[in-house]
């Protein structure tokens, strides 16, 4: 039992980041209806961005932690925010209404142009950092000295997930920007003759989704303390895993398949042979899609006409 429940818990942290990426996932499709192949890359950018700036800052002589890692989150969201701007104005709008082909090559192009890009400035060897935010909390020890314990850390990436999703939840149902987002998804050319400016309102959906994607590289880089420029090639794939599971398109089913799949490679990797949770996570991927096709979460896609 003790080990199950510590399972849990670094399942629930890896499902969470995996969560976070997700939505970029699930809110690009939904206003555009297309995957930003692209978007595991931006995480990635945003991950290099926190061990390079905490790098910098320490060199700087800046000695509270907490500062630091302010500074960098901050850096990091309005980098990696500029990429997902650029890949949506150059992978992206040129190509808004090509066949779903084009923009699928396009944005894959983009994914490898992004990869190659970071090996070239940052080198292919793996870039680490030191932890920053030791101590865990203990709940419970066993009589044989196993504890079942949750980090500081994790316990920060739980509260933060929880509550960017809850913004993000708050954003798309209750101001104008989610308004216009949800017009766009329905009807692009409708949205537009009522005055929405549906370019901006794409642009700033890619925007938000590059943002949560650094907070997750950011929150990544602290848990692991190593960084390479192939990570967000994986990542991406399991957060479009996710995103897949939960519903495309369906914000709540992003977070909840991606906790799914963070569950999935937990106990998968701690019960069973660690080698294979990849195979397990995108088999049970399979095994959901075969018995509902849009997703736990998601809608059958009406057809205009």
């Amino acid at each position: 039992m003790a080990y199950f429940l510590q399972q849990l818990i670094n399942g629930l942290t890896l499902g969470a980041v995996y969560g976070l990426i997700a939505i970029g996932y699930t809110m690009v499709y939904g206003i555009i209806g297309m995957i930003n192949f692209a978007h595991g890359e931006i995480y990635m950018i945003g991950a290099f961005i926190t061990v390079i700036g905490y790098t910098v800052l320490t060199a700087a002589g800046v000695g509270s932690a907490g500062v630091a890692l302010s500074i960098m989150l901050v850096v990091s969201i309005l980098v990696t925010s500029l990429y997902g701007w650029s890949v949506e104005r150059v992978a992206y709008r040129p190509l808004r209404h090509a066949s779903r082909l084009a923009p699928l090559i396009s944005a894959i192009g983009m994914s490898v142009l992004l990869q190659n890009y970071v090996q070239l400035l940052q080198g292919a060897r793996v870039k680490t950092m030191q932890p920053v935010f030791p101590g865990d909390i203990i709940l419970w020890r066993r009589a044989d000295g196993f504890t079942v314990s949750i980090s500081y850390l994790q316990i920060a990436i739980l509260v933060l997930t929880v509550v960017l999703m809850a913004g993000v939840s708050l954003l798309v149902g209750r101001t104008g920007l989610g308004r216009a987002q949800r017009a766009c998804e329905q009807d692009k050319t409708m949205a537009a003759l009522v005055g929405i400016n549906v370019d901006r309102t794409i642009s700033t959906t890619f925007i938000i989704g590059a943002a949560l994607a650094a907070v997750a590289g950011f929150m990544v880089t602290l848990y692991y303390g190593v960084v390479d420029f192939f990570m967000g090639f994986m990542a991406g794939m399991k957060a479009f895993a996710a995103a897949v599971l939960g519903g495309i398109g369906s914000l709540p089913g992003a977070m909840i398949g991606g906790i799914m799949i963070g569950l999935i490679e937990s106990f998968w990797g701690g019960y069973l042979n660690a080698s294979y949770k990849d195979v397990a996570v995108f088999g049970v991927l399979m095994l959901v899609l075969l018995i509902r096709p849009n997703g736990l979460f998601g809608r059958p896609e009406i057809e205009k006409v």
